[in-house]
Order: structure tokens, then C-alpha cells, then sequence
């Protein structure tokens, strides 16, 4: 069983809670400190971004994250170090890399490196599901799992195609353009139960995830649990308190708040 499939079957109807943050950023030892900190407070899973100069999926605290560690000097084989380095303090919390093209054909062996390191999943975000197949093959043989993207306005087509090739979790986005917590999203039940209808693995909300009442709109509306990137980020770039943010929004996911 994966540790996706496990961490699901754990939860026994308890919404996942995701959290995800900038490696690297604002250097490695604090970073390695934050994705601790995560664990701890709760995060039921952990989203990862490997730090590139043109993140189009993402907004501008993610982007400025991303620069940060570029500027101290992270490259992917840092990442891969503090992933492996995670995953021997955390033998079972679930670990996904959000991360784009460029980066994965640039390094030769990137599935293999990032399956090595102790990595579960892999999002390359700006692969559509109509180009994925030679990417989700290769993670598949390098012992990675899929996660692509579904939408709103995703055709049905593409929801069996996404189907067909995801495997840890299906990331749908509550709106339209880019991740950050400038503007609220629409926890869409339909979107859910296309989801769901078209076979594919457990709906898991993001962007825009940043307050109790969007992870209790999320869960509501039938998704197995919840991402929040962009305000953690933004914590961090503060130097403020994570931990109790972390472990607010994990509280809403416990079934008795889910019903207030």
C-alpha cells in the first residue's frame, strides 16, 4: 500500500490535511526546520516545491520563495538532500513534489533521484493531462506516483484521462489562475462528484487554501482533504508562527468540525 493509499485509510473519513512549502527557502537549515515543524503541527501530507525561475502555476509569494532560494544558492540535489533527510525523521507522512517541466528533462534520472530520495509523488504543473502520459510512465516505472490537475471547466474526457493516469490523489483547484490567497475559490460539489464518477484517485482541494472556513467549504463540498501553500509561505517568509496556523487549520478537518 502507498503511503497516500495508507494515510487515507488512517484518516478513516478525517479530511487530509496538506501542507506545502518552498524548499530551500530562505536557506536549508531553516528549510529542513519548517517541513519538521510541519509534521509536528499535523499535516497529514507534505507538498514540496523545488525552487525554478519561471513557476507559471504559481503566485507571487510562492514565486518570491522560489527566488529566495535560487538566491541562496538551492539546486534540485539540495532538494532531493532534504527530502531524503525528511523522509529518515518521517517514515510515513506522505511526501509529493509540485515542479515543472524544465526541471524534471533537465536532470537526467529526475523520477529516479526524487523516488530515491523518498519522494511519493510528483506534479509537474505545467504538463496538461493530454501530454502527461510519457511523464506519468516514467514515474510509474521509477516508483513515483501521478498527480495531475482537475478543474471546474476540465472536460469529461480529460477527468477519464486524468483518471486513467493519476494514482496518489487528484489536485483540484478551487479557481481559475494562479496559487495564492488573493482571492476566494468555489468548493464546487459537482466538481467532486465528476471526480469521483470518472474513477479517479481521492479529490484533494487547493489554491487559495487559507482559512478555516475554506478547508470546511472544501470538506464539505466532498473532497478527501485540502492543500495550503501560499499563506504558509508567506509565514515563513514573516518569520512568523506556523505551527499553531497549521494546527487551526488541521483541526477544521476533524469530522465533528467538518459538520459545524
Amino acid at each position: 500500500m502507498s503511503r497516500y493509499a495508507a494515510m487515507f485509510e488512517r484518516l478513516n473519513g478525517e479530511g487530509a490535511f496538506g501542507a506545502f512549502v518552498m524548499l530551500g527557502d530562505p536557506d536549508l537549515e531553516s528549510s529542513a526546520a519548517h517541513l519538521d515543524v510541519l509534521v509536528t503541527a499535523g499535516a497529514d501530507m507534505i507538498e514540496v516545491g523545488i525552487p525554478f525561475s519561471d513557476p507559471v502555476a504559481d503566485g507571487p509569494v510562492i514565486q518570491a520563495a522560489a527566488r529566495r532560494a535560487l538566491g541562496a544558492g538551492v539546486r534540485v540535489g539540495n532538494c532531493f538532500d532534504l527530502i531524503r533527510a525528511l523522509r529518515e525523521r518521517h517514515s510515513d507522512v506522505p511526501i509529493g513534489i509540485l515542479t515543472y517541466a524544465n526541471l524534471v528533462r533537465a536532470r537526467a534520472g529526475f523520477m529516479r533521484d526524487a523516488a530515491q530520495a523518498g519522494a511519493d509523488s510528483l506534479l509537474i504543473a505545467d504538463v496538461p493531462a493530454l501530454e502527461a502520459e510519457p511523464f506519468t510512465r516514467e514515474m510509474e516505472q521509477a516508483g513515483i506516483e501521478p498527480v495531475l490537475i482537475a478543474a471546474g471547466n476540465t472536460p469529461n474526457a480529460t477527468l477519464s484521462r486524468i483518471a486513467s493516469l493519476s494514482k496518489a490523489y487528484t489536485y483540484c483547484v478551487s479557481r481559475a489562475g494562479i496559487t495564492g490567497t488573493h482571492a476566494g475559490g468555489q468548493f464546487d460539489a459537482r466538481l467532486i462528484e465528476r471526480v469521483e464518477r470518472a474513477g479517479a484517485p481521492p479529490a484533494v482541494f487547493g489554491f487559495g487554501i487559507s482559512r478555516p472556513e475554506h478547508v470546511r467549504a472544501a470538506l464539505k463540498a466532498g473532497a478527501k482533504g485540502v492543500i495550503c501553500g501560499s499563506a504558509i509561505v508567506d509565514l515563513v517568509s514573516r518569520r512568523e508562527e506556523v505551527a499553531s496556523f497549521v494546527q487551526s487549520l488541521k483541526a477544521v478537518t476533524r469530522n465533528d468540525s467538518v459538520a459545524e
